[in-house]
């Protein structure tokens, strides 16, 4: 066996996979030709953020068997093709977790404090003691965008120094909030209300640009903003902007929209604080990483074992074929009720109806709850830990068992149980392997659950659709699939609209401003 490793990581990791018996190249550095004319003949490929695994690179990747990324995102491998070509996908969750929490209070503090600037100043031979004046931490409100395993570790570590924390998280339920000691508030509140923000969300769609103009202008004026997640959340010409105005009192960046920089205007003021991506870069963090993925390369090269995939399950080889399309089925209802319902989770339910009841649940139940959790904590979330965050969130998972599938052979139905309100999403698959949503509570449909869609919930009158199509038809946004359901005539409905372009915020303005429409998401699958 051959594993390539492409970037710097600990030498204890390939020194750990040399003695399992694994020939181990060392090339870091690669370009993009450099790396497709080579990899075809490694089993294993290891990284970090710098190497970008495409599609096009895995395509030539004819021995691949796994990509095993020392730390947790994986926004530079495009896990569909690997999934596509049977490549395994893992990452060392939680590797980084403390010693991003840990770069987030210091760069607070150092922001606080002006720290860097002082230390400049006397670098220079210069004593401003008048010009550094800083602020407290003490009874300041420190508002946390994002409440997953380093959001978490923050608000412990900000309690100590006696701050107020409130925190947004769409998916923190209210008893996760109050074991955290975190008082549970909406966005716009944390925005209103804070002194201190740190940003502890994925990058998605829905978080890009998150902290921008608008946002910012709900702000206490001199707030401070932290971001060691990742660039992009933070619009970084209108940080500018408010910074140069006041409005911001300060910032504190470890990511950036492109790394390295190419305009380096937000970081040259002088109320700017920042470090290039260093959240992560500590030695006990980069060694635990190293020999994490190390371990797990070798478990799976030599042994077949999966652990931390973020694409597959660890299942026997040989229930594998029967239970990949209800997977797959699984994931998506969890991503679809994920991005369809508000509020903090409390149950979840997986029902196996029909044929459905005669295999192994416990995986597929693990599918579901892995895409429940994905679209709101993305990288961190794989078929091995999705359980033990559902517990640290205080979300019961349960599973029920019946006969009865009513017109089809087999059913899954998600039930979720958030803020009191329970909702539900039914599949099932066509001809044992074809995914389908067939129901979504009370509304009759037959969904292909993959791509862009729109989920517009509406008032059943006519000319929705067509105003819908329209409508999307002047932005040269193409309609692959459109798919309908409704109570009664004239009743309430959805309509569901699978598109091949991205739909940006101000075009979902829009539809939401057609008549009848009541409300419309964004779903991605």
């Amino acid at each position: 066996m051959k594993v390539l490793v492409s970037d710097n990581i600990s030498p204890k990791g390939v020194e750990l996979m040399k003695k399992a018996g694994i020939h181990v190249d060392v090339r870091t550095g690669l370009t993009p030709e450099e790396l497709k004319s080579c990899i075809s003949e490694y089993h294993g490929l290891v990284i970090r953020s710098a190497t970008k695994v495409t599609a096009e690179i895995i395509a030539a990747a004819d021995s691949l068997k796994v990509i095993g990324r020392a730390g947790s995102g994986l926004d530079n491998v495009d896990k569909e093709a690997a999934t596509k070509r049977g490549i395994v996908v893992m990452n060392t969750p939680g590797g980084n977790t403390i010693t991003t929490a840990e770069h987030a209070i210091a760069l607070m503090f150092a922001l606080a404090r002006n720290i860097p600037q002082a230390t400049l100043s006397m670098k220079e031979g210069k004593w401003e003691k008048k010009k550094f004046m800083g602020v407290e931490l003490f009874n300041k409100t420190l508002g946390i965008l994002g409440l997953g395993n380093i959001g978490s570790q923050v608000a412990r570590r900000a309690h100590a120094f006696e701050m107020n924390v409130i925190g947004y998280d769409p998916f923190l339920s209210d008893e996760k909030a109050r074991e955290l000691g975190v008082e549970k508030v909406s966005i716009d509140e944390l925005f209103r209300r804070s002194d201190f923000i740190t940003i502890h969300t994925p990058l998605t769609p829905e978080t890009k640009n998150l902290v921008s103009r608008d946002s910012i202008e709900t702000m206490k004026d001199g707030v401070y903003i932290i971001n060691c997640a990742r660039g992009g959340i933070v619009n970084e010409k209108d940080l500018y902007d408010a910074i140069e105005s006041g409005k911001v009192g300060g910032a504190a960046l470890d990511v950036f929209e492109k790394e390295p920089p190419e305009d380096f205007s937000l970081i040259r003021l002088d109320r700017v604080i920042c470090t290039p991506h260093l959240a992560a870069s500590t030695r006990e963090a980069q060694e635990n990483v190293a020999i994490a993925i190390a371990e797990q390369v070798v478990d799976y090269l030599l042994n077949g074992t999966i652990r931390n995939a973020v694409n597959f399950p660890s299942i026997p080889a040989d229930q594998l074929p029967r239970l990949r399309p209800y997977i797959t089925l699984a994931e998506a209802l969890g991503s679809f009720a994920a991005q369809v319902y508000e509020g903090g989770i409390t149950e979840v339910t997986v029902e196996f109806r029909g044929e459905a009841g005669e295999i192994d649940t416990k995986p597929v139940t693990i599918a579901a709850l892995k895409g429940l959790l994905t679209p709101i904590l993305t990288e961190t979330v794989n078929f091995v830990n999705a359980p033990l965050i559902a517990r640290e969130r205080g979300i019961e998972v349960r599973e029920m068992k019946s006969p009865d599938s009513g017109d089809f052979h087999n059913m899954l139905v998600l039930k979720v149980k958030a803020d009191g309100k329970e909702s539900a999403v039914y599949g099932t698959l066509y001809g044992k392997k074809e995914p389908r949503i067939i129901r979504v509570d009370s509304f009759p449909v037959e969904i292909i659950p993959e791509g862009t869609m729109l989920y517009i919930h509406n008032k059943d009158r006519p000319g929705v659709i067509g105003n819908i199509g329209t409508l999307l038809g002047r932005n040269d946004i193409n309609i692959a699939r459109m798919h309908f359901g409704r109570e009664s005539a004239a009743g309430m409905a959805i309509s569901v609209v699978s598109v091949d372009a991205e739909v940006n915020p101000a075009l979902l303005d829009e539809i939401r401003e057609l008549p009848n429409i009541i409300s419309v998401r964004l779903i991605r699958l």
